[in-house]
């Protein structure tokens, strides 16, 4: 068995051993994203990942390989985080303890040079993972009392008659919820997540990616807000039916591309008032002048 041959044995091994210990958790992954709707963007994000690790191919090439013993300590730090989850009934932490093993196998394996290349498509993979109940609800509750007020300021503005109590908005006609799926937290974590990938092949500058993703927080909750509060127009005007059905969801779609549009908006505004620097223009190392032709005497 040749050299090459014996590597892709090795890689072959590792992928079947890290597949055998998170069998489990790759099941419970993907069930979440099926059921829950704010991470059903979950499907696309080891494809991307895996993206960003093949576009990086002639770096890990090129870089020098230095195993290191350290990265045995953090497989064993993520298996640890695995076994505590899992006897702890904790998907959260069972769930990130795949990237620490990741990691340690790739800081194990190549070394720490090989690591700051992937940290990134590592990092991304965060995305795909759900967050704590208890951290989520901490978000999506102010976040439906946010909508909430703003819906009842913009729906005032238009002398519409509406009275907030909480997070419900009580008109003439109808009551509307703005229930946890209408806080918003679903359309900031997939625009979040597009706003990554779009700001990494829009621009170079880490800097510039990071107000694009940044900016997805603003937007989202300012977006939701004006679909809850054009959700309680419609509904004084054309009966509490456009509140729900197809109506509704297909308002999430319309806002969502809006909020995109203004995510893409903030990015031009950036080049604008930020331009990319062009790289200098190669010095000639010496002008070349033509021979003229003889003259005969």
């Amino acid at each position: 068995m040749n050299f090459d041959a014996k590597k892709t044995a090795a890689a072959g091994l590792i992928v079947l051993g890290v597949c055998l210990v998170y069998w489990q958790v790759f099941l419970r992954l993907v069930d979440a994203w099926f059921v829950d709707d704010n991470y059903s963007h979950g499907f696309f994000i080891v494809p991307i990942a895996a993206y960003f690790v093949w576009e990086r191919r002639t770096r890990l090439l090129g870089t020098v390989v230095r195993p290191t013993w350290f990265g045995l300590v953090v497989v064993a730090g993520g298996i640890l985080l695995l076994l505590t989850g899992l006897l702890g009934s904790e998907l959260f932490l069972s769930r990130i303890s795949l990237l620490a093993t990741l990691a340690g196998i790739v800081l194990f394996l190549f070394g720490w040079l090989h690591l700051r290349i992937l940290l990134f498509p590592l990092t991304f993979l965060l995305l795909m993972i759900p967050l704590p109940a208890i951290l989520f609800n901490k978000i999506a509750f102010p976040l439906q009392l946010f909508a909430s007020r703003a819906g009842e300021l913009a729906i005032s503005a238009v002398n519409i008659p509406v009275l907030r109590e909480g997070n419900l908005l009580i008109l003439a006609n109808t009551t509307l919820e703005v229930a946890e799926a209408c806080s918003g937290i679903r359309s900031l974590i997939s625009l979040l997540t597009l706003a990554i990938v779009y700001g990494y092949f829009a621009d170079p500058r880490g800097w510039v990616r990071t107000v694009i993703a940044l900016s997805t927080i603003p937007v989202a909750i300012i977006a939701n807000a004006e679909r809850v509060a054009g959700t309680g127009i419609a509904a004084h005007y054309w009966g509490p039916s456009v509140a729900d059905g197809f109506l509704h969801e297909f308002s999430g779609w319309v806002v969502f591309v809006v909020a995109f549009g203004m995510t893409f908006g903030i990015q031009r505004l950036i080049v604008r008032i930020a331009p990319k620097r062009r790289a200098p223009a190669a010095r000639s190392l010496g002008a070349v002048v033509p021979l003229s032709p003889s003259v005969k005497g």
